[in-house]
């Protein structure tokens, strides 16, 4: 079920003009995609926020633009590291009928075997691309690392056929990996040999 969102079509011009419409409660936008010319917008942060806390970044957003209501996910979010605000959405129209790549994050479920014995957890990618109607666009994708050793990992390969949907990342694509711990003694012997004289 698509979330309904008020916004509005905004002017585009100067930076002042934007930061007067962030100190106003709003976020500058913009719609493109799906039988829509590049629109810029706005958007009230409140409702924004408020509807990815309940229904995830994800979600398909149907956008009431003068009283015409698009389907869209959103594409892309700029944000200020320092005040953790929304500084810009971009907002993708999309067809409901049509199949669509999107990013999504991979969720990590269980405790490792391996990490219970001391290894190291490391989860070099945190999302996979998928191919999916807009309305199964999940959350997430689920990832059981609970019977992981030390010196295991888990690639696309591993979890392909486990998932309801299309991964079209590449099947040696990295999803989480267990290593050895570097023990004390293996650090000191590193640091007596970076000390030795060449």
């Amino acid at each position: 079920m698509s979330t309904v969102l008020s916004v509005t079509k905004r002017e585009t011009g100067h930076r002042s003009t934007l930061t007067q419409l962030r100190k106003g409660g709003a976020i500058p936008a913009v719609i493109y995609g799906y039988k829509v010319d590049s629109t810029p917008i706005s958007i009230a942060a409140k409702d924004f926020k408020k509807s990815i806390q309940k229904n995830g970044q994800n979600s398909v957003f149907s956008l009431e633009l003068e009283g015409k209501k698009v389907n869209a996910v959103v594409s892309e979010i700029q944000q200020c590291s320092l005040k953790d605000e929304v500084n810009h959405i971009d907002f993708l129209a999309i067809n409901m009928a049509e199949e669509l790549e999107a990013d999504v994050p991979i969720k990590l479920l269980g405790q490792s075997v391996g990490v219970s014995e001391g290894g190291i957890l490391m989860q070099p990618n945190l999302e996979l691309k998928v191919k999916v109607k807009p309305a199964e666009l999940p959350e997430s994708i689920d990832v059981d690392i609970s019977s992981l050793k030390i010196g295991e990992s888990l690639t696309v390969a591993d979890i392909r056929d486990t998932t309801s949907v299309e991964i079209i990342s590449e099947d040696d694509y990295m999803l989480v990996t267990i290593v050895a711990p570097v023990s004390v003694e293996e650090e000191t012997t590193d640091s007596e040999e970076e000390q030795e004289p060449v």
